[in-house]
């Protein structure tokens, strides 16, 4: 299993819910993907049921732009850790 298919599980369940939300004001027509890492204590099995948990990590404007860092905790039925995902998003003004 490649490394980052982590985000289909981890970003790809939790960011919708971010990009969605009124409060958080992220302008998606101006986002842009600057970074992504995995961390990984370990790799599920096939037909693990997984459950991953995002937070902001850090939202700061800088030059005009706005630099948002997203984690996801991502662990398996028993609670244990599988997987962090960081990303770094950047809106454009």
């Amino acid at each position: 299993m490649p490394p980052t298919f982590a985000a289909a599980y981890s970003l790809g369940v939790t960011a919708p819910q971010l990009f969605g939300d009124d409060e958080a004001a992220v302008d998606f027509a101006r986002l842009l993907h600057a970074e992504q890492e995995f961390t990984w204590a370990r790799h599920p099995e096939p037909g693990e049921t997984v459950t991953s948990q995002a937070r902001v990590a850090s939202d700061v404007s800088r030059r005009g732009m706005r630099f948002l860092s997203f984690e996801t905790d991502t662990k398996d039925e028993a609670g244990e850790p599988l997987c962090r995902s960081r990303a770094l998003f950047v809106i454009r003004p």
